[in-house]
């Protein structure tokens, strides 16, 4: 049985590094993030207001791509941020915070749920959880030099449109894995602990949880090998 399933989060919290090992682990097609292709990104984060609309536009005309193409694709696949972040978090606080004006908003919203109505939802989303502190520290770990201009407030903000966006999501189930204690890179035991809680999800479990001894329990498997 084919399965979507999209991981979502905030800047820096590790969904790429997620994305590539689940579907390591269960020889899935993951769907990247086009970082380094949007002719944009770096303008955008010099100049917000210039470059808003130009750069989320491209987003999802990218992202409506990438979706079609993964619905087309006859195996489970896995994505590296949804089409519905760009609208509901990064369209969104850049219109709250003045750096998208009033009409660029509006066309732009209009497009997106004009997309929605058509595009068939993933199976799962996983979001991932991270405090701030974190996310800055594994920014400055990555070490992209346009990623250097991201201030605590916006990625604070970022994370309080995630936190009101994932508790008002209903097209279909939400994961939500705590991600300041459970390092993917250095616990490959923790990737093992996710792909558990998703197939629980996905086989329509409705509440699933992580417990701090469970997260210790993998990681320390993983730390044996």
């Amino acid at each position: 049985m084919k399965h979507f399933v999209a991981v979502a989060g905030n800047i820096g919290v590790g969904k790429s590094t997620l994305v590539s090992k689940l579907a390591s682990h269960l020889e899935w097609n993951p769907y990247y993030e086009p970082v380094a292709e949007n002719p944009y990104l770096e303008d955008f984060y010099s100049d917000m207001r210039s470059w808003a609309f130009q750069s989320q536009v491209f987003f999802l005309r990218h992202r409506l791509s990438m979706h079609l193409g993964l619905l087309a694709d006859p195996n489970s696949v896995i994505q590296d941020r949804s089409v519905y972040e760009d609208a509901e978090i990064f369209a969104k606080n850049l219109y709250l915070s003045g750096q998208m004006d009033e009409r660029d908003y509006t066309s732009y919203r209009n497009l997106y749920q004009l997309l929605c109505d058509l595009l068939r939802p993933p199976d799962l989303v996983i979001y991932l959880r991270a405090s701030v502190p974190t996310l800055q520290r594994r920014i400055a770990q990555r070490g992209r030099d346009f990623e250097a201009k991201i201030t605590t407030e916006y990625l604070e903000q970022l994370n309080g449109l995630y936190e009101d966006w994932v508790t008002n999501f209903t097209l279909c189930p939400v994961l939500t894995v705590p991600t300041d204690n459970m390092n993917f890179v250095a616990h490959d035991g923790l990737v093992e602990l996710v792909k558990l809680k998703m197939s629980e999800k996905l086989m329509g479990k409705e509440e699933v949880v992580f417990l701090p001894e469970e997260v210790e329990i993998f990681a320390s498997h993983s730390s044996e090998h």
